[in-house]
């Protein structure tokens, strides 16, 4: 479901409280710090919007492809 936007990947989720949110926040922020790979993240009343790029390379990388399959399982 993650979709290619301005050389990014891009995925918006949805929770049925706004703390399921923080709380799955929490768990990117610990898997993007294993990998040394961090995405930006918008947090929205009940949703967490995903976006992941390679700053270095100025586009999408497989390291973001590996983070965002992580940030999947998850859930």
């Amino acid at each position: 479901d993650w979709k290619y936007i301005d050389k990014k990947i891009y995925k918006s989720y949805k929770f049925t409280t706004y703390m399921e949110g923080i709380e799955f926040v929490q768990k990117i922020a610990l898997l993007a710090e294993k990998n040394h790979h961090h995405p930006n993240i918008k947090i929205g009343w009940c949703t967490v919007d995903i976006s992941i790029t390679s700053h270095d390379l100025g586009g999408v990388s497989t390291k973001c492809v590996n983070l965002a399959t992580g940030i999947d399982f998850l859930l």
